[in-house]
């Protein structure tokens, strides 16, 4: 019976998965798949589908293009789920997340060249969630989109709030989701916020992961030259993740790589990462796009990327992400003006 269903599936993938064109582009299709079997699941088309649709939720929350069966243990986590989207709901409306920020620094001389915005949510019911839990379920839900622009726009504020204080921080940078990056007049939006807070939109950063980028590469150029076109500078996150293809990466107005941590956490130790970040470092630097390499904790590590002339970093080993005001006392601080560990 399952295995029936199994197949079914897999014939189904193959016929999404068939690349089309679209107006001159090539397009392609992701799926995720709920599955729900009478009479075990459900009796009626209305509990079916309900569980069905549980079963896809389950699926998404588990990464692209997989499928699940429908299990009587998913319902709690259905029920959560909805309680999760409900109150973030309530939380972005209602202005109740913060903003948490960590520098980015200059491997040169050791200044805070950037800040990164990094969305934190503690709720009156939940408590303190942490991002990986309700970023998801933001996603799934469309919320993100709503998020980003909340994200955005306070991160503009702070920045023009800091510089009217004097603070000379050179770029604010947001992290941009894949749904936001695929919305129409995402470079209209975006110029609007940012006309709205009267900064310098030379002084905004945008963080694209690599696999959003590459879902429909054509049109990403086209959004990202938008994007550029402002003045924003845009640099590709987690990079050594995904699957970028060189030939596109030197067609992207990409101004910064950011090294995934994942090879940056043994890299006085392993030599498979330190020839893999090497190699990022000379290929960026030829394309003529600088390098930052994330989640330093060490000094071992910290030697190894100045070493080998990586131009950024951020991490633990200089700073967490920090709310505002603590930030600000930072900036203040002698540690912000001198050369870093």
């Amino acid at each position: 019976h399952s295995t029936d269903v199994t197949e079914l599936v897999a014939r189904i993938y193959e016929v999404i998965r068939e690349p089309f064109m679209c107006l001159g582009h090539q397009l392609s299709v992701d799926a995720s798949i709920g599955i729900a079997l009478y009479p075990e699941d459900g009796r009626d088309v209305e509990t079916l589908l309900k569980n069905s649709d549980t079963a896809m939720y389950s699926a998404k929350e588990s990464g692209r293009n997989l499928y699940q069966f429908f299990a009587r243990e998913m319902n709690a986590s259905a029920a959560e789920r909805l309680l999760l989207e409900s109150r973030l709901r309530q939380a972005v409306a209602g202005g109740a997340l913060q903003l948490h920020y960590q520098p980015l620094v200059s491997l040169a001389d050791g200044r805070i060249v950037a800040t990164e915005a990094l969305v934190r949510w503690s709720d009156a019911e939940l408590g303190d969630v942490p991002p990986a839990k309700f970023i998801p379920v933001a996603e799934a839900s469309g919320l993100i989109v709503a998020l980003g622009e909340w994200v955005l726009r306070q991160a503009c504020h702070q920045l023009r709030q800091w510089q009217a204080q004097g603070i000379a921080l050179p770029h604010m940078v947001v992290n941009l989701s894949h749904l936001q990056f695929r919305q129409k007049n995402l470079a209209q939006t975006f110029a609007a916020i940012i006309a709205e807070s009267g900064i310098d939109p030379r002084c905004l950063g945008l963080e694209i992961t690599e696999s959003a980028i590459m879902e429909n590469p054509e049109i990403t150029i086209g959004t990202l030259n938008e994007l550029k076109a402002l003045g924003i500078e845009l640099s590709l996150d987690d990079f050594g993740t995904g699957y970028s293809s060189l030939s596109y990466l030197k067609r992207f107005p990409i101004d910064k790589l950011k090294i995934d941590q994942s090879f940056i956490h043994d890299i006085s130790t392993d030599a498979s990462d330190e020839a893999m970040v090497t190699a990022i470092i000379a290929m960026a630097h030829y394309l003529g796009i600088r390098v930052v390499a994330e989640g330093v904790e060490t000094d071992a590590q910290l030697a190894y990327l100045r070493e080998h002339a990586c131009d950024e970093y951020q991490g633990y080993l200089f700073s967490r992400p920090l709310p505002a005001d603590a930030l600000q006392r930072l900036f203040e601080s002698p540690l912000a003006a001198h050369e870093s560990k």
